[in-house]
């Protein structure tokens, strides 16, 4: 019955997209920082390996504009690891806008109450990151890649904040590849999984999940590790397999919108129509799709006409912002 209405909606959504002018090679409309933290190794293969994934970030940090900062290899005290980081990261806190991104590479440990991350010197517990990172304003990704790195999600799950961790829980305590495929996806084309010319956070993170799943599966080996993202604040992470594209099939629990919203928000290397938007107009945008994922949540029990009336008015708004010169 509405089926050409929707159309018309769609319509006029890629001919917005369509006319958007090209883009300038920089990418730096708005201030943005990667923290990178490369842990300690334990074994030379995984300094190795640490090593090659930092130079992916900062390969593809470069090319989203970013302000990198590298934790983790300097050579003179290596044991001040962690007093560098908290400093780092108060800097960083006290800045007023401005996504900011967190990746740990390394090897974590959970005594059944704790979940840390090890650092060259004292290690770094995941009360002690929710702590310096409490009165961040700022957009927030933080990507744990160690072992044992599942606690690290609901200490620091909150509003505006997304958050990856290797393992779903602390007891997963072997050696984690998640990093690894994640280092490799985040500026990858190919895992673009809608098509929009730029590779998401979200996207990144169910390409890594499904070549870690297809590791142990060929390698005829139990997995030892199952990512987690968390973006609505709950806590509670979803895995990658309630994915369908970049849309979660399931529902989340007490009545909370549904992971994976915000990390698709969250672009490393922005692709052209991307680099277009102001930050006030990026951040409108955020909302309606926000607004517009609430809506899918919600079509069940809404009268069909009243939701493709709501679903016009927010896809012609984020059509119009994407018009604008």
């Amino acid at each position: 019955m509405h089926g050409w209405r929707l159309a018309a909606i769609f319509a006029a959504l890629l001919l917005a997209l369509l006319l958007t002018p090209p883009s300038s090679p920089a990418q730096t409309n708005d201030p943005r920082t990667l923290v990178l933290v490369v842990g300690a190794p334990g074994a030379p293969e995984y300094a190795e390996q640490f090593s090659a994934e930092a130079d992916l970030w900062r390969q593809a940090a470069a090319k989203g504009g970013l302000q990198t900062v590298v934790i983790g290899q300097a050579t003179n005290n290596p044991d001040e690891d962690r007093t560098r980081l908290l400093n780092v990261l108060t800097n960083e806190v006290a800045k007023p806008s401005g996504e900011l991104w967190l990746v740990f590479l390394g090897h974590g440990t959970y005594d059944g109450r704790s979940a840390k991350f090890n650092l060259r010197g004292p290690d770094l517990s995941a009360s002690d990151l929710a702590g310096v990172l409490k009165p961040c304003q700022r957009p927030l990704a933080i990507i744990q890649c160690a072992s044992a790195s599942g606690p690290f999600l609901n200490a620091l799950s909150g509003p505006n904040r997304v958050i990856i961790t290797a393992t779903r829980s602390g007891y997963e305590v072997n050696a984690t590849r998640f990093g690894g495929y994640l280092a490799r996806a985040i500026a990858d084309p190919a895992a673009d999984l809608d098509k929009d010319g730029q590779t998401s956070l979200l996207e990144a993170f169910l390409l890594a999940s499904r070549e870690v799943a297809q590791f142990y599966k060929e390698a005829g080996r139990l997995a030892t590790e199952h990512a987690l993202l968390d973006d609505n604040g709950d806590g509670l992470g979803t895995p990658a397999d309630w994915f369908r594209g970049v849309r979660a099939v399931k529902t989340a629990a007490n009545g909370k919108s549904v992971d994976g919203v915000r990390a698709h928000q969250f672009i490393l290397v922005r692709g052209p129509a991307e680099q277009e938007l102001t930050p006030t107009d990026r951040a409108r945008r955020d909302e309606l799709e926000k607004s517009l994922g609430a809506l899918h949540t919600r079509k069940a029990a809404m009268n069909e006409t009243e939701y493709y009336q709501q679903l016009e008015v927010i896809l012609l708004e984020i059509a119009k912002l994407y018009e604008q010169p």
